[in-house]
């Protein structure tokens, strides 16, 4: 069954081509989540007076690859104890966040934020929140890692070697 979830890990281009890796994501697209404004572009979420944060669609075929296992991996790529901060990238567009449609995924949510929390004495800075509204970016943002193999990503290269080795053990 095909499912999605909206995750945002900092720079969205550096997170797109991370999910696009892991086995039972059947597609992903950039965008603009959970802001007070419509349409932005990339040029106004940069400003950081949208309130959207950088964020990638993940469609999954859950009969592959779970949300548990998503999320799990999700935390492999962030540090979820920085707020409005990835790597070199800092504002509350790079804010961390998971974005649920189907409320019926919130304990899974739950139950993987309580197992990463036991790994940090401070409080996590990711948001756990419904989506309110998602708008795709630009063409040229979407798997812009494919089209630019050398452009920017916060993420280091191991890690998207990771993703593509990383199985769900069912």
């Amino acid at each position: 069954m095909i499912k999605e979830i909206y995750l945002a890990g900092g720079c969205f281009w550096g997170t797109e081509h991370y999910f696009k890796q892991i086995e039972g994501v059947v597609e992903t697209e950039v965008g603009f989540a959970n802001g007070h404004t419509e349409n932005p572009t990339y040029k106004e979420v940069y400003t950081d007076q949208t309130g959207h944060a950088e964020t990638v669609r993940i469609k999954y075929n859950s009969d592959v690859v779970s949300l548990k296992f998503l999320l799990q991996m999700f935390f492999k790529a962030i540090d979820p104890t920085s707020l409005n901060k990835q790597g070199h990238d800092e504002g509350t567009r790079y804010r961390t966040g998971v974005y649920y449609t189907n409320v019926e995924d919130l304990p899974t949510i739950e139950e993987v934020f309580a197992a990463e929390q036991k790994n940090y004495q401070q409080p996590l800075a990711v948001e756990k929140l419904p989506l309110k509204k998602f708008y795709n970016a630009e063409e040229y943002h979407q798997d812009y890692l494919d089209k630019n193999p050398t452009g920017y990503c916060h993420l280091p290269l191991e890690l998207f070697e990771f993703a593509r080795n990383a199985k769900e053990k069912r």
